[in-house]
């Protein structure tokens, strides 16, 4: 199935504290939270496109933007880290008025279900961790050629390359959707400002204690 035969979503926002979070909200059922990933390009669609149908049939699949990213806001002089994503993921659920979901995480998403995990217990019910940051590590060079990116065609194949372990997913078609989200009006900008070097920092900012976690 080619990247065009998933249709987005019609587009969602919703008053999440003082921001505005964009998100795709589909089906019915009992609630799950996807939290997308920290790659250059990356936004809800982006990166949960192919599942969302699938979960849908049975589920109420919600997949915000997470501030900075997608086409949720980017407030001027945003200071991003852990506590403010949290705080998001908990203001989307209490506007969408959903006491407790199960809770999806790709890699920072990953990062970002523990901590609210951690924080919110109550709100979580079962907790999925795909490919997840937060605990500690010594940053890898595909990490840092992920946070370090500079926008172009070539690079963010490159990326791709590095996300995908089954090569025939990175198509020509998804790169260039990642590249032409990279430098839309903003986004570097934000993109930018969240994981500037030396990007060990960002890898230590978004681990959870071991105590904690368990």
């Amino acid at each position: 199935m080619s990247e065009s035969d998933y249709q987005v979503p019609e587009a969602c926002y919703v008053r999440t504290g003082a921001v505005t979070t964009h998100i795709c909200d589909v089906g019915r059922g009992s609630p799950v939270l996807l939290l997308h990933g920290s790659g250059p390009g990356v936004s809800a669609w982006a990166n949960w496109r192919p599942v969302l149908p699938a979960l849908a049939r049975e589920r109420r699949v919600i997949a915000p933007d997470m501030l900075g990213f997608g086409q949720s806001d980017r407030p001027a002089g945003q200071v991003y880290g852990m506590d403010v994503w949290v705080q998001q993921a908990l203001d989307l659920l209490d506007a969408l008025e959903l006491p407790q979901v199960d809770l999806v995480g790709n890699s920072f998403g990953g990062a970002l279900a523990l901590a609210l995990a951690i924080r919110a217990p109550g709100r979580v019910r079962r907790l999925v961790l795909m490919g997840s940051v937060g605990v500690p590590f010594r940053i890898t060079p595909g990490l840092e050629a992920v946070w370090g990116y500079e926008p172009s065609l070539t690079a963010m194949r490159g990326l791709l390359d590095l996300f995908a372990y089954d090569r025939g997913r990175v198509t020509d078609e998804l790169a260039r959707l990642r590249y032409e989200a990279s430098v839309a009006p903003g986004v570097q900008e934000s993109y930018g400002a969240m994981f500037p070097a030396p990007r060990q920092r960002w890898v230590d900012a978004m681990t959870s204690a071991e105590a904690d976690i368990r």
